[in-house]
């Protein structure tokens, strides 16, 4: 959700696991190995967008640009994705990292430990993302 290029993605992941490398001998089994997995993957994801949003943007132009057909393509599904990654890509970063673990399937209790907050206050976020979700896309279909 951070990255959205591809070589990107993979430089990303690359940091997360070397700061996970870099600190398992800190590791002290408080909490589940995932949420301290996720904990960290967080932090590394959040501080890598900051410091990417900081920097300006390069777009690369390619010969497919150049060549976009006229063909009707009827890609209602991955226009409705495209519209939610988009609305996300909106949110802050706490927002992102909830509606994140939210797609990993994780429980308000495992969110709230990832994430630093009471599991009432998940429900509240999450009740509270879901709304300005349905507000960006719904002023992006006007």
């Amino acid at each position: 959700m951070y990255r959205h290029d591809h070589d990107n993605k993979k430089d990303l992941f690359q940091e997360i696991v070397i700061q996970l490398w870099r600190a398992f001998p800190k590791f002290r089994q408080e909490s589940k190995i995932s949420t301290w997995i996720y904990q960290i993957a967080l932090n590394v994801a959040i501080s890598d967008f900051r410091k990417e949003s900081r920097s300006p943007q390069r777009v690369e132009l390619s010969e497919n640009l150049m060549n976009i057909s006229d063909n009707i393509y009827d890609n209602s599904t991955e226009e409705q994705i495209e519209i939610m990654h988009h609305a996300i890509a909106q949110l802050s970063a706490i927002e992102k990292a909830i509606v994140m673990l939210y797609f990993e399937e994780k429980d308000n209790e495992e969110i709230a430990e990832i994430v630093g907050i009471t599991q009432n206050n998940v429900r509240v976020k999450m009740t509270r993302i879901r709304e300005k979700l349905r507000t960006i896309v719904a002023k992006n279909n006007e």
